[in-house]
């Protein structure tokens, strides 16, 4: 098998690596994290403790992915982007004492495949960004983001839709709910809010 390890990352003997992966430069992967084949994982990015990422993903340098967070193949998390896991953050309990591991319950981001989260930008749990879906760099993701979505702002809000390759739809002439990709052709339909490929 064939995994890149630089020396000054931080990989726990409980995650699991996939072929082909790649760990950079003062990264941590924490305990019993899972990582799939072709991965790359920039400067000082951290993988929390079991946090599942599938194949071909890439996560930025500094990128953060707490746990749970579940991210499927073909992801991208952009520089410094963050997915967070405590709806209620709080350092201390109502009595002022450190909470530590069991005094809250994390909850996850699920990100879905071929979804692109942009530089800096934040996904606040519990939230699921869609298939193929696309967040623009500093947008804080606090809703669910439909599959192919372009979504930007703070909250971020649908301001689009975006094909596989990643460029914002065109509408299709005397075509209500047709899209099409400027850059591969490939057709797509809106219904009520959704979008759906075209076979």
């Amino acid at each position: 098998m064939t995994v890149r390890i630089q020396p000054t990352a931080q990989v726990d003997a409980t995650a699991e690596l996939g072929e082909d992966t790649t760990i950079w430069d003062l990264a941590q992967i924490r305990e019993d994290a899972k990582l799939g084949s072709g991965c790359s994982v920039g400067r000082g990015a951290y993988v929390g403790p079991g946090v599942r990422i599938g194949d071909r993903v890439k996560l930025q340098n500094y990128a953060l992915v707490y746990e749970p967070a579940e991210l499927a193949d073909g992801v991208f998390v952009g520089p410094a982007a963050v997915l967070t896991n405590d709806y209620f953050p709080r350092s201390v309990d109502p009595e002022g004492r450190l909470k530590r591991g069991g005094d809250w319950q994390p909850v996850a981001v699920r990100v879905a495949e071929g979804a692109s989260l942009g530089a800096r930008s934040v996904c606040v749990a519990p939230v699921r960004v869609g298939r193929w879906a696309l967040v623009a760099a500093g947008a804080v993701v606090t809703r669910d983001v439909p599959d192919f979505a372009l979504v930007a702002g703070v909250p971020a809000r649908r301001i689009g839709w975006v094909g596989r390759a990643g460029e914002r739809l065109t509408a299709r002439d005397g075509e209500p709910g047709g899209w099409e990709c400027p850059r591969t052709g490939a057709l797509y339909e809106e219904k009520d809010g959704t979008l759906f490929e075209r076979d």
